[in-house]
């Protein structure tokens, strides 16, 4: 399921990118130990991060606005 940021303002975006970072962490080392469920996870929190780390370039360069 593709989630949506755009209602999300600067602050609470880069807040969002260090949670689904923890998120991220804690995916691949459950994938090492063998222990995981969905094993789409780890793909779709990576799109995740890229989406907000998209987002967050769009408004340090001015193309997003507050």
């Amino acid at each position: 399921m593709k989630q949506t940021f755009n209602e999300l303002t600067l602050e609470e975006l880069v807040a969002k990118r260090e949670e689904l970072s923890g998120k991220m962490r804690d995916v691949r080392f459950e994938m090492v130990m063998g222990h995981v469920e969905n094993p789409m996870a780890k793909r779709n929190i990576r799109r995740q991060i890229a989406r907000l780390n998209t987002m967050i370039h769009e408004f340090e360069t001015g193309i997003r606005k507050a």
